[in-house]
């Protein structure tokens, strides 16, 4: 069996990520969107929204507008759910078309959806929107004087969210985060709407997607990342595929090795191993390099967790924490919080992981880093308050 040193393992794993090495290339969106397979997005503007700043960290070049106007631009991405609501490339959509489906069924069992939905105001929905096009859950609330409604507005949003769910609606812009939407029909091309795909074949893509993507992943991890299948789906596609796959051990920061399948190809990918990159990065709390917290933990011996859900007093850290990585260690964590109208940015707090050296060149590189994020978010002026 084959046996990957956990410097090995940090260094693939952020290959694999995108976030090795800093990318000065010019900058094709949708090829690196297609390359994740998908951007969590995230409504909390911190310094910039999760979605902006995941995306900026892999290329310097992005702008915020950038994944606007991706969206508006139609035929290139759509939204839904993943582990989380994401963009995902329109090409991938015949392989979501079973995970509508398994999501209809999950929520059409739900005494919830049960006791809120029913088909004459589902079909009052899709008519309005035919009628007017994209709509916002706010455009179903009354304004001036009372009117007799068919639902609240509460149920409204539930319904445009259960249609959205089930692939009958899509996102057609987002505008100040909020979505609107539409008919599918209407965002997602004639033929990928009508592609139909074999559920024996999406399963096979999905995991395969997902392997590739994480380069050496157990069961678990391939059912966890685009959050479709089931694990009983993931482990009947793995004995299907043993031919295909390659069992692998890695080491973990502690020394003990996890068993897990790699891609063919895994020699290559190893052999292209190489860190050219001595800058310090800013990494996103939401950053797909970080998301699994347990991984996270085992290959860099790193333990994070996001608090902005922890009330302030039980804090350890800080309500929006962003770790800083350089080469293949975190060395750091910061807090930061953008002040747009007052251009500027903010920090809050910063920690030296144990360990970690800090000299002049580090300090050089972080505020290097920092001028930089502050300009994704419009902001040229750095406050420390720490």
């Amino acid at each position: 069996m084959m046996r990957i040193s956990n410097n090995d393992m940090r260094l693939l794993w952020l290959k694999t990520n995108g976030l090795l090495n800093t990318n000065t290339q010019k900058l094709d969106l949708l090829q690196l969107i297609k390359e994740l397979g998908f951007v969590q997005l995230d409504s909390i503007q911190n310094v910039s929204r999760a979605h902006h700043h995941i995306l900026w960290s892999r290329n310097k070049k992005y702008k915020e507008y950038m994944l606007d106007d991706l969206l508006i631009e139609k035929g290139k991405i759509f939204e839904h759910f993943t582990h989380d609501a994401s963009v995902i490339p329109v090409e991938f959509y015949p392989f979501w078309k079973g995970h509508f489906y398994r999501t209809k069924q999950r929520l059409d069992k739900s005494k919830y959806y049960k006791n809120i939905l029913d088909s004459k105001g589902i079909k009052s929905i899709k008519n309005r929107i035919k009628t007017e096009g994209p709509l916002h859950s706010k455009d179903f609330i009354n304004k001036g004087k009372p009117k007799k409604e068919m639902w609240p507005s509460s149920i409204y949003k539930t319904t445009l969210e259960y249609m959205w769910y089930c692939g009958v609606l899509s996102t057609a812009y987002r505008n100040k985060f909020r979505k609107y939407y539409e008919l599918s029909e209407n965002v997602i091309p004639e033929d990928i709407l009508n592609k139909n795909i074999p559920q024996n074949k999406q399963i096979d893509w999905l995991c395969s997607q997902a392997l590739d993507r994480m380069s050496i992943a157990s069961a678990k991890e391939i059912k966890n990342f685009w959050g479709s299948l089931s694990i009983e789906e993931v482990n009947a596609w793995i004995k299907s595929r043993k031919k295909n796959l390659i069992e692998v051990e890695w080491e973990d920061n502690e020394g003990n090795l996890i068993k897990c399948f790699a891609p063919l190809d895994i020699d290559s990918r190893l052999n292209k191993l190489k860190v050219s990159n001595s800058e310090i990065q800013i990494i996103n709390p939401f950053d797909p390099a970080i998301r699994d917290r347990s991984r996270l933990k085992k290959i860099f011996n790193f333990d994070y967790k996001i608090e902005i859900f922890v009330p302030k007093i039980k804090r350890v850290w800080g309500y929006y924490v962003y770790p800083l990585l350089q080469g293949n260690k975190f060395i750091g964590r910061i807090e930061l919080k953008a002040d747009r109208k007052a251009n500027r940015l903010d920090v809050v707090n910063f920690w030296q992981e144990e360990g970690a050296v800090w000299n002049d060149k580090q300090k050089i590189r972080l505020e290097a880093e920092l001028k930089s994020f502050a300009l994704l978010a419009d902001i040229e002026n750095i406050n420390w308050l720490c």
